[in-house]
């Protein structure tokens, strides 16, 4: 039961995901390293989960001659090519990744433009589409009204706080 458990995790289809057969042909030559973010094998750059579940850039001669070199003494190996490694196995640092892109620029610029457009929509519709508003609310006839009313006594206040 555990071997025929085991085979099957060495078929070439690694998971089927809502009609997508993710398959070793899709990651290419790369190196499976862990279970990543959610167990896909993909690769994802995120600063609260740093191990992706697969390499960066595929097996190339040149990756793989640093690869048996790094097996040996990290000393002997020049900056350049613990970079080379690193790039090899990671898209970006935590540097790059936490940079500002300077997306919100152009998200201010929609807003900005959305806005305008809409106080512009509604000048357009008070000046040309509205009709004027009718002579009972100038200042003068909703101070009269008042005065008229409380010369009817309209609308009373009774109870114990009422003041008369």
């Amino acid at each position: 039961m555990a071997s025929r458990l085991f085979a099957s995790r060495l078929r070439p289809i690694i998971q089927i995901q809502k009609c997508r057969i993710m398959t070793v042909d899709r990651i290419g030559n790369r190196d499976v390293v862990g279970f990543g973010y959610n167990g896909e094998p993909v690769y994802v750059d995120r600063v609260d989960f740093p191990c992706p579940a697969i390499r960066w850039k595929e097996n190339t001669p040149d990756v793989m001659a640093l690869r048996e070199k790094e097996k040996g003494d990290w000393k002997k190996l020049s900056v350049e090519e613990k970079r080379a490694l690193y790039r090899a196995s990671f898209r970006q640092t935590f540097s790059e990744i936490d940079a500002p892109t300077g997306e919100w620029k152009g998200i201010l610029g929609m807003c900005m433009v959305l806005i305008s457009s809409a106080i512009w929509l509604f000048l357009y519709f008070k000046t040309f589409a509205y009709p004027e508003l009718p002579e009972t609310f100038s200042l003068e006839r909703r101070l009269a009204q008042l005065d008229r009313m409380k010369k009817l006594d309209m609308n009373p206040i009774d109870g114990l706080c009422a003041r008369k």
